[in-house]
């Protein structure tokens, strides 16, 4: 009779629940959100309750009668409080060598005086074969292709770039783009071609066409405006610059003879400000690169002791009208209002978060680097929108709060474990479970025994949880959808696309807070239970259960934000507006929009750098901080006690005030001072410096007697141009650069020269040649992966064509083709073996010193996890402010993961002399950085949920763990601390290291000791429910300190494999 009560009360809840989210017949949930889930259907569209019969109820119960020796089990476990730290310890066991896990210290200890104890094992033997089979799964995608130098591979490869090519100028939205920036520069080349035009223009009129080549029109409207001011006041400066050279070398008799020498000292006095600009002041990118070609064509170009004024006016007038061009052709035709990025790259992120919450799935770490990816990618979308004018419906306030909601999403998200068996557990049950049958041998032999010994209380779970939590999915997924298409509506130039159903997400959000409802309603129906016993939370799998529906189901909280804000901007009707930035401008100063990172090269190293910095700043922050360390008085939990409080890095500081506080030491003059000579020791001084010097050695001919002649004839200033064009700041260039630029500055020479005289430089002609050589070559300056070379290749083309032409093809369109097109070349080969040979960029080596700085980072991390999360002091636990915190810096250090991988995609360009590169290694170890930091993240997310530091509470207790507790950080800080060492200078790994899986190992035991003499003052926590939670949490949280320590092994073991391995004794390697 009870039972039957029971089964009565659980199907009106469940007739109920279902009512709820049925509350729409004609809605529903949608049939595409519907496919996308394996497990058995939610049900509200299965149309059943969660236990369809009688039967199946009193199987189960009897099931679970039988399982009473199972049951017992259970009690034994919770009143031991040892099933979690049972499991780690025959985790960590496999992480000692055999022989040394049995070891009896005979309970001799060496207390060191209270110093770190460290624990030395011999290292576990080391199977290189299977280790680069694991590693192989880790690399990306990138470098899971054949190598772009191989010869066996490259005609496929570049018949498959050329279909690519062939798509995005005829299909794709790209196209808009190329035909766009095409149209600029072919105005102001036909203007050119006009014998009117180009003679008023005067000498110098392909000056037009490169203006605006350099600023092409393929950008926002935004991005135009600001190129158009910064490129104008930028030749602005060069040419004052220029002509106060000028008159200084010629105002006087003594000046005139050291005509050379005056020009010289302005133009490395100027070269050296504006390299310096270039590298700092980021936003100013198209200011500097127009002051340097301005200056070089003033002190350069048509050299005398005359000065003639009017070859001012021969640069400046065309400059400005090209950008006038360009302008005209960004507003006019087909613009960009500045939002479109903004929209695709949410776009992107929410179609990346429907197609991540698909159950159960195995590609973890292809979904994990997606999510991660995009988690990044929205910080640069809206740092973007918000640096630059637009002209939108959207406000920037708004998509800073919409942007930090999805990537709330992203990161609750990404600790599910996606490889779930909540549906399958259900599924099995109804398929192969038979009732008083008798099943044959060879049915036995084909099930799985995994799903055998599977105990009956997993199907419970299952029957209350399967259902609402994938009804959660479909809601979830229909809440994205609806998110996705307002906001790719409110970001879009075109008319609403959502006019037939206005009210869907509201719908949607109604339908996923009745799911919310439903779910936790069967949750606690789950722990009210009978048959669901309190401490089966203590059980490895049904903790596995647990941790994936509750982070799904804060995902759910999470969803319900976005969604409500979404709606609230869908509903508040914004027109379209102005937006002025609304970056903080000192912080615009070192950002730039979308395409000037493209044009100017070296993207994937100026993204690592700038991320390396910002860590590096941020980290080094945390680090400086005074370390007040806690006495053994406060330790002890005394009277009146101020006791420290932790920031993230694991400084602390205390809310008293006393002289024998320490306080951060005021900065001395002297210490000023070593900063700014230590700043000039940085890339930027090295970079200004080599630009500096090229530029001046080839400039040389254009101030000697005998060299002006030809160098003003042939306008070899363009030598000195290209160099400051070429020249990267980061980046040193590849053999493979080397030759695409000598091949497109070869093709453009060539071709302009037969543009001439293909009709005696009939304008018709030229044009049509121009037409059909600037199409590949803008598409490959705009959009492609090399746009140097693709720019070189257009500023030859247009010198040679046009400058052939304005001298009417004298001496010889041969000369005058060989003699620019020499001129660019040598440029080409000064500023690559410049690079190479001076302080180069070398992506192998900066790979390494990254992975170096990446584990001392995790290493500050991980202290200050430790001392804010887990062994805090009471009245002190974590805060909103010190979790937002936390969330900041770990969302820094995904993005330095990020930049880490696309760095790592730069070393197979690179030629190695010695011996193939091998990233296998190096990929394998940023894998296991990442699964540490992933470990970390998860260990404060748990602590958030129990009180790790509380469990004990008398003192004495406390007092005898601390060295326990030491020990087990100190050995993993030390661990990190050797490897990044070793890394960073390229030197062996010790054979022996302290053991951190010992040290953890004699914590687990000596906090099972004390807490079975102080079970008794334990906290308990009120309630079933929160009781359960807590259970599930320090199961999570002491797995993956566990976790930690075996990925710290792999970090050994693949370290040693990069650097290799130093000590007196040798290692059996299988």
């Amino acid at each position: 009779m009870e039972k039957d009560e029971v089964q009565r009360e659980s199907q009106s809840k469940e007739t109920a629940l279902k009512a709820k989210v049925d509350g729409d017949p004609s809605r529903g949930v949608r049939s595409g959100a519907k496919l996308l889930y394996s497990g058995p259907s939610p049900p509200e569209v299965r149309g059943e309750p969660l236990c369809s019969s009688q039967d199946e109820e009193q199987r189960l119960s009897s099931a679970l009668v039988h399982h009473g020796s199972y049951l017992k089990i259970f009690e034994q476990q919770d009143s031991s409080r040892h099933s979690s730290r049972n499991q780690s310890r025959e985790h960590l066991d496999h992480l000692i060598p055999e022989d040394d896990v049995g070891l009896n210290t005979y309970g001799i200890q060496e207390l060191r005086d209270g110093f770190f104890d460290a624990v030395f094992h011999r290292p576990l033997p080391r199977d290189r074969q299977e280790m680069m089979s694991k590693a192989l799964e880790t690399l990306p995608l990138a470098l899971q292709t054949h190598h772009p130098l191989s010869l066996k591979y490259f005609a496929p490869s570049q018949w498959s770039k050329l279909k690519d090519f062939v798509r995005d100028v005829t299909i794709k939205r790209s196209s808009i783009k190329l035909y766009k920036s095409l149209l600029g520069f072919l105005i102001a080349y036909i203007v050119c071609l006009v014998p009117a035009s180009r003679h008023w223009l005067g000498p110098y009129n392909y000056v037009l066409p490169i203006s605006a080549l350099l600023n092409h029109p393929g950008r926002p409207i935004g991005s135009q405006v600001d190129g158009t001011i910064l490129t104008i006041v930028g030749t602005a400066a060069g040419l004052g610059w220029g002509s106060l050279a000028l008159y200084v070398s010629t105002s006087t008799s003594t000046a005139q003879r050291g005509y050379g020498g005056v020009l010289a000292t302005f133009l490395v006095l100027f070269t050296v400000t504006v390299a310096w600009l270039r590298c700092t002041l980021m936003r100013l990118y198209q200011a500097v690169i127009s002051a340097g070609i301005a200056v070089c064509y003033i002190s350069l170009a048509d050299t005398s002791e005359i000065v003639g004024w009017k070859k001012v006016f021969n640069y400046g007038i065309p400059w400005v009208l090209g950008q006038a061009i360009c302008l005209v052709v960004s507003v006019a035709i087909m613009p960009d209002s500045g939002a479109r990025s903004l929209t695709l790259a949410f776009q992107e992120a929410l179609n990346t978060i429907r197609a991540s919450l698909i159950f159960p799935r195995k590609d973890a770490l292809i979904y994990r680097r997606n999510l991660s990816w995009h988690f990044v990618g929205l910080s640069t979308a809206v740092r973007d929108f918000t640096i630059e004018i637009s002209i939108s419906r959207l406000d920037p306030e708004d998509i800073r709060l919409v942007r930090n909601l999805v990537q709330s999403v992203i990161r609750a998200l990404l600790p599910i474990k996606t490889d779930t068996r909540l549906f399958d557990i259900l599924r099995y049950g109804k398929t192969h479970e038979t009732s008083g049958t008798v099943t044959s041998q060879e049915e036995i032999t084909e099930r799985n025994p995994l799903e055998e010994s599977r105990p009956p209380i997993l199907q419970l779970i299952a029957r209350h949880l399967a259902g609402p939590t994938e009804s959660l999915i479909s809601t979830i997924v229909t809440c994205i959808e609806d998110c996705n298409a307002i906001i790719t509506d409110l970001g879009s130039q075109r008319s609403s696309n959502l006019s037939h159903n206005p009210h869907g997400l509201s719908e949607s959000l109604r339908l996923l807070s009745a799911s919310i409802d439903f779910f936790d309603e069967a949750d606690a129906a789950l722990i009210a239970d009978p048959m669901f016993p309190s401490k089966a939370s203590t059980l490895p799998e049904v903790v596995s259960l647990f941790l994936f529906v509750h982070p799904l189901r804060q995902a759910a909280d999470n969803v319900k934000a976005l969604s409500e804000k979404i709606l609230q901007m869908q509903q508040c009707g914004r027109g379209w507006k102005i937006q002025l930035p609304s970056y903080p401008l000192h912080k615009q100063l070192n950002r730039t929009n979308a395409q000037v990172r493209h044009d100017r090269g070296g993207l994937t190293a100026g993204f690592y750098f700038r991320t390396k910095t910002q860590l590096d700043r941020t980290m080094a922050d945390l680090q400086s901080r005074p370390f007040i360390p806690t006495s053994r008085h406060d330790a002890s939990g005394a009277a009146g006690a101020k006791a420290p409080i932790a920031d993230d890095a694991g400084h602390q500081k205390t809310t008293a005030s006393g002289p024998n506080l320490a306080q951060p030491e005021p900065e001395t003059f002297r210490f000023k001072m070593w900063i700014i000579l230590h700043r000039m020791q940085g890339f930027e001084s090295r970079f200004a410096f080599k630009v500096v010097l090229v530029t001046t050695l080839l400039s040389v001919p254009a101030w000697l007697e005998q060299s002006r002649g030809w160098w003003n004839t042939y306008e070899s200033w363009w030598t000195v141009v290209t160099v400051w064009l070429m020249t990267h700041p980061r980046v040193s260039g590849t053999f493979q650069d080397l030759a695409a630029r000598l091949i497109c500055v070869a093709l453009g020479a060539v071709w302009g020269g037969l543009a001439y005289t293909a009709r005696s430089g009939n304008p018709y002609v030229m044009a049509v040649f121009a037409v059909v050589f600037m199409i590949p070559m803008m598409y490959r300056y705009t959009q492609s992966a090399h746009p140097r070379s693709g720019v070189i290749g257009c500023i030859s083309f247009t010198v040679v064509s046009l400058s052939t032409l304005t001298n009417g093809g004298r001496p010889s369109t041969v000369t005058i083709a060989w003699t620019r097109g020499l001129a660019f070349a040598v440029a080409i080969l000064a500023s690559i073996l410049t690079n190479w040979i001076m302080w180069p960029f070398i992506a192998r080596h900066e790979l390494r010193k990254s992975l170096s700085a990446m584990m001392l980072h995790l290493a500050i991390l991980y202290r200050g996890v430790v001392s804010k999360y887990i062994y805090y002091d009471k009245g002190h636990e974590p805060r909103s402010q010190d979790i937002e915190r936390s969330e900041m810096l770990e969302g820094r250090l995904r993005e330095g993961f990020v930049r880490i991988r696309q760095l790592m995609e730069l070393t197979r360009h690179e030629i190695r002399l010695r011996a193939p590169f091998d990233p296998l290694p190096y990929s394998a170890l940023i894998e296991a950085c990442e699964r540490f930091f992933e470990h970390l993240v998860e260990v404060r997310q748990s602590s958030l949920y129990f009180q790790p530091s509380l469990r004990i509470t008398s003192p004495e207790a406390n007092k005898g763990l601390i060295s326990y507790r030491r020990d087990a950080v100190a050995v993993i800080l030390m661990n990190l601390y050797i490897l990044a060492a070793a890394l960073r200078a390229r030197q062996p790994v010790p054979l022996y290291m302290p053991s951190a899986a010992a040290a953890r190992k004699k914590l687990i035991d000596k906090m099972e000791e004390v807490e079975a003499k102080q079970a008794t003052q334990n906290p308990v926590l009120d309630g079933k429910e929160g009781r359960r939670w807590a259970d599930v949490y320090r199961f999570a949280f002491s797995s993956a300190l566990t976790d930690i320590v075996e990925q710290l092994q792999q970090l050994q073991k693949y370290t040693r494999e990069i650097t290799g391995e130093a000590g007196f004794a040798t290692v059996d390697v299988e």
